[in-house]
């Protein structure tokens, strides 16, 4: 890779950094600006570490200088064409033929007129409204996001597209956006009563959903599975032998009524735990990336008999439990072993 190009990509990287730590960008922008940086690295051999790559310019500066002089220049949009008369009724009467299939539940037909209706006439906010609520009968909600999308744009005062909009990111569990759009609904017919009926049932789910962060006692789980320390730390410990060893028959042993205090052919106390722990984590961690802190969060809870976690956004409920789960099973070896006094430091 030519030198030039590799400090390029560090530019790039180094501009990507600046705007996780500073941008104020959402979880999900955040991750994708995390996945977007290791591509970089990969791609052209760099890294953040390799500071003799560095320019006295940031990449931001020399846009700036760039862009002035070449001012922005205005792109007309281009407006969509108007129907012929003939396109316009022909379209009318597909949309009414979808209707129909609407009413006797052929989802998927209606789905095809309402299409067929927009090839004709694309300016017609009804056409993607109506294949929206379509697209919410079979499931396809990030579709109806789209229509919705699409119809709110060509005409912003469509009461109905903000409803069904809000119908859909209800369905996709996206329950603040969908309260946004009930309101925007809302205030454009405020004597709605399905809205106001949805928003009131989206708003109790809001209220009874469970914090994403805090676990009993006010503990943060999700901070400590962000911690990059941590995550390296857990990682190392969860593949260590001796520590496998170890919760292996911690949990045998408190799910055995027969075993005897005291009896164990492993280490089974505290202090080799914190011991193996240290000798795993001896040494400077390596850098956790979004990748391997999941992987360290599955590792938590990849010991011998104990269930894989899912994937996906499932991951830190089921982490949750499976953590308080461990808990309770430490907590009831430990008192079968004649220590259940003792306090936390």
């Amino acid at each position: 890779m030519a030198e030039p190009q590799k400090r390029l990509a560090f530019a790039i990287i180094e501009f990507l950094q600046e705007q996780l730590q500073h941008g104020g960008l959402s979880p999900d922008a955040q991750e994708s600006l995390e996945v977007a940086i290791q591509c970089l690295e990969t791609a052209f051999g760099v890294s953040v570490e390799d500071r003799g790559l560095a320019i006295s310019q940031k990449l931001p500066d020399i846009f700036e200088a760039a862009a002035a002089k070449e001012p922005l220049q205005s792109c007309p949009i281009a407006e969509p064409a108007s129907p012929t008369e003939e396109d316009a009724v022909e379209a009318e009467r597909l949309k009414t033929e979808g209707n129909e299939q609407m009413k006797v539940e052929n989802f998927q037909s209606a789905v095809s007129f309402y299409g067929r209706a927009i090839e004709l006439n694309p300016a017609n906010a009804v056409y993607y409204c109506n294949r929206a609520a379509a697209y919410s009968k079979l499931g396809n909600y990030a579709g109806a996001v789209r229509d919705c999308e699409r119809a709110i744009n060509i005409d912003p005062k469509y009461s109905k597209a903000y409803g069904r909009m809000g119908l859909a990111l209800s369905s996709l569990n996206k329950l603040s956006e969908a309260v946004f759009y009930y309101r925007k609904a809302l205030e454009l017919d405020p004597e709605n009563e399905t809205y106001k009926s949805n928003l009131k049932v989206t708003e109790q789910k809001m209220k009874e959903a469970p914090s994403p962060t805090g676990g009993a006692g006010g503990f943060d789980l999700a901070g400590l599975l962000n911690n990059p320390g941590f995550m390296s730390m857990a990682s190392n410990l969860m593949n260590n032998p001796q520590v496998q060893q170890l919760m292996s028959g911690m949990i045998s042993s408190s799910q055995s009524p027969v075993a005897a205090p005291g009896a164990s052919t492993a280490p089974h106390d505290l202090a080799s735990l914190i011991q193996a722990g240290q000798q795993s984590g001896a040494g400077p961690p390596a850098p956790a990336t979004k990748s391997s802190r999941n992987e360290a969060a599955a590792g938590l809870c990849s010991w011998p008999g104990r269930p894989p976690l899912p994937q996906g956004k499932d991951q830190l409920k089921s982490l949750r439990a499976a953590a308080a789960a461990s808990h309770s099973s430490l907590g009831k070896a430990h008192k079968e072993r004649g220590g259940g006094g003792g306090h936390r430091a």
